[in-house]
């Protein structure tokens, strides 16, 4: 197959396309190397791919239909879109909801414009967990729709998940929206809770540890992730979906913390914060409906998922 990933330098991205050129498939990748965290990481993200001869990448950027249509002939042949790409982030949205807006919203809607005009009819948008928001009934299923987003970021990937259903139903675009649960591993953002804490604590830094210890996540590997992402590219048995992607496993920020500890060997300095504006209290995926229709399975424990983090950073310096 011949597949577009949108956001291939970034975290998951780069997994994917590794994944994707390991079997023989060829990518088309876009990234615009958006300042959120440095190039030089999103460029050593690539470095398996960049040498690859089934791999393109070109610096575009999903909020400018122009910038999207200048890509040309390279968009000919394009089988499946994925579209990762993407402001990330909950706290940051709270200071920047219109630049979230602008990226998330409107760079879907160019995607899926750009599908409608090439004619792709398969689309695979990266969705998130946040769109359930404050919802009490665990573990969280699709089929559940009293969707309480409570972050500007979470609000752009309901309206993404909204946006690819009027497009596959008036333009006969599959569009299979994946939500993501914490995705981490090596390559993770440096902001984010696994990386950022790893570091802090090798250097013996204190870390911000927020509320009590209690708020629970449904951590998921990456390498699980991906592969179901692969199972969405050729799902084809309904023209639209929204699938969790998650472990099925909470844990807690307290657990957390300990495994980080256990894996690096030292302790924790805590510095205990009041819960974050934005932040839920705990993510738990049902994912039933994922093994069912993409024969999605993890295999990764959290404590074996994190000691290949830690080693990764070992090797990465």
């Amino acid at each position: 197959m011949r597949i577009l990933i949108t956001g291939v330098a970034g975290f998951i991205g780069s997994h994917l396309v590794d994944r994707l050129l390991a079997r023989g498939d060829s990518v088309l990748g876009i990234d615009n190397f958006d300042p959120f965290y440095s190039r030089p990481v999103k460029e050593n993200n690539l470095s398996f791919a960049a040498s690859h001869a089934k791999f393109t990448l070109c610096e575009a950027d999903i909020r400018s239909a122009d910038s999207l249509a200048s890509l040309g002939q390279r968009l000919d042949g394009i089988d499946v879109i994925v579209h990762l790409a993407a402001k990330a982030g909950v706290r940051p949205s709270i200071e920047d909801p219109v630049g979230y807006q602008e990226t998330n919203v409107k760079g879907t809607q160019n995607m899926l414009e750009l599908a409608r005009r090439i004619g792709v009819k398969q689309f695979v948008f990266a969705s998130s967990s946040s769109v359930y928001g404050v919802n009490p009934n665990v573990p969280w299923s699709e089929s559940d729709t009293g969707l309480k987003p409570i972050s500007p970021y979470a609000s752009t990937k309901v309206s993404g998940e909204l946006l690819g259903h009027v497009y596959s139903h008036l333009y006969g675009i599959r569009f299979i929206g994946l939500r993501f649960f914490t995705v981490y591993g090596p390559r993770q953002r440096p902001d984010l809770a696994i990386h950022k804490f790893t570091r802090m604590i090798c250097n013996g830094q204190p870390i911000p540890f927020f509320g009590d210890g209690s708020t629970r996540r449904d951590y998921t590997f990456v390498a699980d992730t991906v592969t179901g992402i692969l199972g969405a590219l050729t799902y084809t048995k309904s023209p639209f979906e929204l699938i969790n992607l998650g472990n099925h496993h909470t844990v807690s920020l307290s657990e957390m913390v300990a495994t980080i500890e256990a894996s690096v060997g030292r302790k924790a300095i805590l510095d205990r914060l009041p819960e974050q504006p934005g932040d839920v209290p705990q993510t738990w995926a049902d994912i039933s409906k994922a093994t069912t229709l993409l024969a999605y399975e993890p295999a990764t424990p959290f404590d074996q998922g994190v000691a290949k983090f830690v080693a990764w950073l070992d090797d990465a310096g």
